[in-house]
């Protein structure tokens, strides 16, 4: 389905220029953007993905991950296809790197539908890239917002200021996706920038719940001074905020070894030095770093077993043995 696109300018020769991401595409008629997902059309920018889901699946909110926001609970997950970064080593190629790939048109009112029957805490916007879904994130969290649900986007962070204002007014929690520490890597790796995406966590902290996500790369940003510096940053803007540090497999274009896990507990030893909720993840066993503990007083508030979660020691978001706050929407 195609329907005009949000945030573009019309220029002279028939181009326009969208104005969605710091790519601000060039187009010209009958080319698409970066993200192969907004298209020119006779000098109009349309969506040519509105509606169209190449994934849908009620999940564990664990599993986006997010482990700080109604934890224990199900979401509604839904994705599109196409991205507008283009990681070498994507974990979901498939979909987000396969402008082809297929899917199934669905309304607004028919995700809401889904979700409420399923009895799902909200609707997850994941998968692949949901920030070039822009039009049809919009419409559908709107929609949710009226019906009780909350809005969930786990994205890699790299839109326009405005746009990104416009949808916090719906979206209650984001996992972001910090990829490293360099912006040279964003840009040589990613094809993207390391200071849009910190600008897209320091807009969204405090208008929402927010949660990092760091994969760590194989000979890309599998540097302890690198992670040191990132979590240093992380720390300066709140400590509270978890970090989910995941293991790279090989997949898409780069066939690099998967992590070393030993670096990877040695990364969540540094880290957990300087921020209060540091997990592990993509891994067999949780090697301890799984549960979420209160850093007061060491009670173990949410235990996880993969996605078993069991949470018992944490109400209204503060540890039931001391009372502290513990970074948690309930």
């Amino acid at each position: 389905m195609k329907k005009e696109a949000a945030y573009y300018s019309a220029l002279e020769g028939g181009r326009v220029k969208c104005l969605l991401c710091p790519h601000r595409c060039l187009i010209a008629s009958g080319k698409s953007g970066t993200c192969g997902a907004r298209a020119n059309e006779g000098g109009a920018l349309v969506s040519l993905i509105y509606g169209e889901v190449t994934s849908i699946a009620m999940d564990p909110i664990e599993k986006k991950p997010l482990y700080h926001f109604y934890p224990g609970s199900d979401i509604l997950s839904i994705g599109t296809r196409g991205c507008n970064l283009q990681c070498p080593y994507c974990q979901n190629w498939s979909i987000s790197q396969d402008h082809g790939a297929s899917s199934r048109k669905y309304g607004p009112a028919e995700v809401v539908k889904a979700a409420r029957a399923g009895g799902s805490v909200g609707i997850a916007y994941t998968y692949s890239e949901p920030i070039i879904w822009f039009e049809y994130v919009m419409d559908c969290a709107a929609l949710a917002r009226r019906e009780g649900l909350k809005n969930v986007m786990v994205t890699n962070g790299y839109v326009n200021p405005e746009p990104l204002a416009e949808l916090l007014e719906f979206v209650d929690a984001m996992n972001i996706d910090l990829k490293n520490f360099r912006e040279e890597t964003y840009r040589k790796v990613q094809k993207g920038g390391l200071a849009d995406v910190l600008r897209t966590i320091e807009s969204a902290h405090g208008k929402c719940h927010v949660e990092l996500t760091t994969l760590i790369v194989t000979g890309i940003n599998d540097d302890m001074k690198e992670l040191s510096e990132l979590t240093d940053w992380v720390a300066s803007l709140d400590a509270n905020i978890p970090w989910h540090v995941s293991r790279y497999h090989p997949s898409y274009r780069y066939d690099a070894p998967a992590t070393d896990i030993d670096f990877m507990l040695e990364v969540c030893k540094m880290a957990k030095n300087k921020l209060s909720y540091v997990y592990c993840g993509n891994i067999s066993g949780s090697y301890g770093w799984s549960d979420t503990v209160c850093p007061e007083c060491g009670n173990v508030a949410v235990r996880r077993s993969g996605y078993r979660t069991k949470v018992d020691g944490v109400k209204d978001g503060a540890c039931v043995r001391c009372g502290a706050g513990l970074y948690i929407r309930q």
